[in-house]
């Protein structure tokens, strides 16, 4: 299970800064000096302590039903649109004051959610570690052995043929396990990293982002193997380009588990229980999952997908797990055809 930084127990986050957190809430109770900025924000976020709050923005409010019969998109109804009209002079806002000499009295302490939200605040206060969030599949060491959704009561997970890399063709030189992925041919598939993937792939946060992660490879069928480059035709852009043979790693594309009805998930986890290749993972994504319709609750494969580098030490396993397993192979392959020749 993954951890928030702040959710790993060490002294800092089951001590220090729980008493400190407590310390600046007693603060915003004493005339003015609640008002100070430091106290209205909780380390790199952006102010939420007092701070107003619109209910509905300008592009969701001034829309209206074209199609009386069109009931698979949600448009604000006349009723609703008078009410937030009349409510549109009052702030809405957590930790509000009543009074601008005593904010502590008659304190309000209701967050306004979902236009309200804490998670920038510190997501481990209210997101265990150990929560059953959303669903997230790595497909790098996805196999499609269907365990998953041979296990699941609901029937709420389905296959889809993606492109990938295998988690064995994200080895680089010189590592002990390199050389056992996919090998780059005419017709087939290969990968080269985007650029800045890396950075995007770490600062991307699973818990409070609520869209698909960073694409981290571009796709191509390759046309020619000869000479010092290979010709690669790229499946986004349609173009062909000569691409240094170290930059490309073999790509292949496969059946992975990825599509999710999340209106029919019980957050159970037996589908991370089942899964023999560390591939299933429930995040401690809770928000995020909504919609105005059926068909909203439908996530794609790329909205579950979850990153290896989220994940490092369960792909770092498997890895070498499946190294060992085409290391050994190999190995047999050599002593029959040693036996062949003899």
């Amino acid at each position: 299970m993954a951890y928030h930084k702040h959710a790993t127990p060490n002294f800092r986050n089951l001590i220090i800064r729980p008493m400190w957190i407590t310390l600046k809430a007693a603060l915003r109770t004493i005339p003015y000096i609640g008002r100070m900025k430091f106290l209205q924000r909780h380390g790199t976020s952006k102010p939420y302590h007092g701070q107003v709050t619109e209910l509905w923005d300008e592009e969701e409010f001034s829309k209206k039903r074209t199609d009386e019969n069109d009931k698979e998109h949600f448009v604000m109804s006349e009723f609703d649109r008078q009410r937030y009209t009349a409510l549109a002079h009052q702030t809405y806002a957590p930790d509000r004051e009543t009074t601008e000499l005593f904010p502590h009295f008659e304190r309000p302490v209701t967050v306004m959610y979902p236009y309200e939200r804490l998670e920038e605040m510190e997501p481990w206060l209210f997101v265990p570690g150990n929560y059953n969030g959303r669903i997230g599949v790595i497909w790098e060491t996805c196999t499609a052995c269907k365990a998953c959704v041979n296990i699941c009561p609901n029937d709420c997970l389905h296959m889809e043929t993606e492109t990938r890399v295998n988690v064995l063709d994200m080895t680089e030189e010189g590592d002990d396990d390199h050389g056992f992925g996919v090998e780059l041919e005419v017709g087939g598939m290969a990968a080269r990293r985007l650029e800045g993937s890396e950075e995007a792939a770490a600062n991307f946060q699973l818990s409070t982002t609520h869209e698909a992660p960073p694409e981290e490879y571009e796709f191509g069928e390759v046309i020619n193997l000869t000479g010092e480059t290979i010709s690669v035709r790229w499946n986004a852009s349609g173009t062909v380009e000569d691409v240094a043979a170290d930059d490309l790693v073999g790509a292949e594309i496969d059946i992975v588990s990825g599509r999710i009805d999340m209106g029919r998930c019980m957050f159970c986890g037996l589908c991370m229980e089942s899964c023999p290749f560390n591939s299933f993972f429930m995040t401690n994504e809770y928000d995020g999952m909504s919609g105005h319709s059926r068909e909203d609750l439908w996530f794609d494969a790329d909205r579950t997908r979850v990153l290896p580098v989220q994940h490092a030490e369960a792909v770092d396993r498997e890895l070498a797990k499946r190294a060992d397993q085409a290391r050994k192979k190999a190995a047999k392959a050599a002593a029959r055809a040693s036996k062949s020749e003899a």
